[in-house]
């Protein structure tokens, strides 16, 4: 079984109430835009271990270690995470080529700064949005997914929402 949490859009913060959330996880998983170049990406691989994706925001450099998508599994489920995917009849149109390729179980994205964890029939496949972790934009509550995954089954799934004003810098 893993315990994964689920970040997206730090643009550059990476706090207490967040690491409090993300405390009892196995790993972290990084839908993009990570913001702080190396800096914001090191930290959170020192606090867990980190599987994670580059986003439109981020330095280009970052892409050696955080690829523009990533195809992997865990807990017997096939994960395809990218930045910039959609939703359910309304993907980008990289992202559907990635998910016609691959044929994921889950499939993770950022960009939107919209919360959003829906099945799409479709495809067969979770959708996966986390939301904006950080405080640069637009959303007004900052958020964040844990679940587990285990023998291809996700459970036990939990949001943090938190007041963007009240976030460290």
């Amino acid at each position: 079984m893993a315990y994964i949490g689920l970040i997206s859009d730090t643009h550059g913060v990476f706090d207490e109430p967040l690491k409090q959330f993300l405390a009892p996880v196995d790993e972290i998983w990084h839908a993009g835009d990570f913001g702080g170049g190396f800096t914001t990406a090191a930290e959170i691989a020192r606090f867990k271990p980190l599987v994670g994706v580059c986003g439109n925001c981020d330095n280009y450099d970052l892409r050696y270690d955080y690829p523009l998508h990533r195809f992997f599994t865990c807990g017997g489920m096939k994960v395809l995470m990218t930045h910039i995917g959609g939703y359910p009849g309304k993907y980008d149109r990289n992202a559907y080529s990635l998910i016609m390729h691959y044929s994921p179980d889950i499939f993770v994205c950022g960009h939107s700064h919209i919360l959003k964890v829906v099945y799409d029939k479709y495809f067969n496949m979770m959708v996966l949005n986390p939301g904006a972790a950080g405080i640069q934009g637009f959303h007004i509550v900052r958020t964040a997914l844990r679940f587990h995954i285990d023998e291809g089954k996700i459970s036990g799934m939990e949001v943090l929402n938190l007041d963007k004003i009240q976030a460290e810098k």
